[in-house]
């Protein structure tokens, strides 16, 4: 199957199981964010175990597929390492198709978004990988709706992978440096406001990259339904920030990377594909006394 849509809903999903084609992937993982300092992280891979959508593999962001030796928790490991681990997961070239999912937040929390399943599939779209998917709503929408569960672990075939690595889709710091004096350039704090505006320190300092606007990644699904809203709703919030424009460039970043490709996959979705995505993140960003930080306080 070709031309995979950047998402596709729990019905489609759903209609596809059985299809030989899909690569279904589980890329949980949970983070929790503290009263202050920086955040816990750990692997989904138990809450895998407990329960998952048939067929799916468990892909293991934190454990597999960062980098070990990188000084910032989720940096991007190299090709190599990637395509070696992935390829183990049944996950490549050949004529298939991937759907990512996660299983959201372990902890009660009001945010609804996939980011770590956008996480990884923008992983495998900036290692070459097209025909990608990330699923509305995830594991909780899916159980939500009484589709099926299996606690019985997935498999596939291990893969092979011949993609060409896109750099486009990723810049680091001394690109965003660049990027703060370029008015063809918008780049986006996808972290909430309260974070925007430099009211919580989580990352050793307060504040956000100047010039950049605040699009949280958060707020564009419905938390009742857990489904994205529709693309006019979403589109109005990207408008707003000026991230729609054909003749710019957009740079999201968070505060690990990972919130960050959310809203890239929905900018791609809604037209813009001149998206790129700062891989260090405010966690790097921050910790870099150089670098230049504001606050709105």
């Amino acid at each position: 199957m070709s031309n995979v849509p950047f998402i596709v809903t729990t019905d489609w999903l759903e209609e596809r199981l059985d299809d030989s084609k899909l690569r279904l992937v589980d890329a949980t993982t949970f983070l929790k964010l503290p009263t202050s300092g920086y955040y816990d992280i750990w692997s989904g891979k138990e809450a895998y175990q407990k329960g998952h959508i048939p067929g799916a593999v468990f892909a293991d962001l934190l454990e597999d597929l960062s980098d070990a030796n990188a000084e910032y928790a989720f940096t991007l490991p190299p090709r190599e390492e990637f395509i070696k681990k992935i390829t183990e997961l049944g996950v490549g070239d050949e004529d298939t198709y991937v759907v990512v999912y996660d299983q959201g937040a372990q902890v009660e929390s009001p945010v609804v978004a996939s980011d770590w399943a956008s996480r990884l599939a923008w992983q495998l779209r900036y290692e070459g990988l097209e025909n990608v998917a990330v699923l509305d709503g995830g594991f909780p929408k899916w159980k939500k709706e009484g589709r099926p569960v299996t606690t019985e672990a997935g498999s596939y075939p291990k893969a092979s992978f011949s993609g060409e690595r896109k750099p486009e889709l990723f810049v680091n710091k001394e690109e965003v440096k660049q990027a703060i004096d370029d008015d063809n350039v918008i780049i986006i704090n996808s972290l909430n406001e309260a974070a925007h505006k430099g009211e919580v320190n989580t990352y050793g300092r307060p504040g956000h990259i100047p010039g950049s606007v605040n699009v949280f990644f958060g707020d564009h699904s419905d938390s009742e339904t857990l489904e994205l809203y529709d693309d006019e709703k979403i589109r109005e919030t990207f408008e707003k920030a000026g991230a729609l424009d054909p003749d710019k460039k957009v740079i999201t970043y968070c505060g690990s990377g990972i919130a960050a490709t959310w809203n890239s996959t929905l900018l791609n979705k809604l037209g813009q594909h001149n998206v790129a995505v700062y891989d260090g993140s405010l966690t790097e960003w921050a910790s870099d006394p150089d670098l230049p930080l504001e606050t709105d306080k």
